[in-house]
């Protein structure tokens, strides 16, 4: 309880969100999407900091 309570009172004082965060995941998911699945971990972790770095 009390984390989300840091979490709601850090919005009113630093007016941050986790959008960015919540966007990026967005576009991870998307990205496996696109490809239906990963059988190469290493070679999707290195497409993702190609192109989304």
């Amino acid at each position: 309880m009390t984390q989300l309570l840091d979490l709601i009172l850090n919005y009113f004082i630093n007016r941050s969100t986790n959008a960015s965060a919540e966007s990026f995941n967005a576009k991870i998911k998307a990205f496996r999407a696109q490809f239906r699945g990963v059988k190469n971990v290493e070679f999707f972790l290195y497409r993702l900091t190609t192109i989304f770095a």
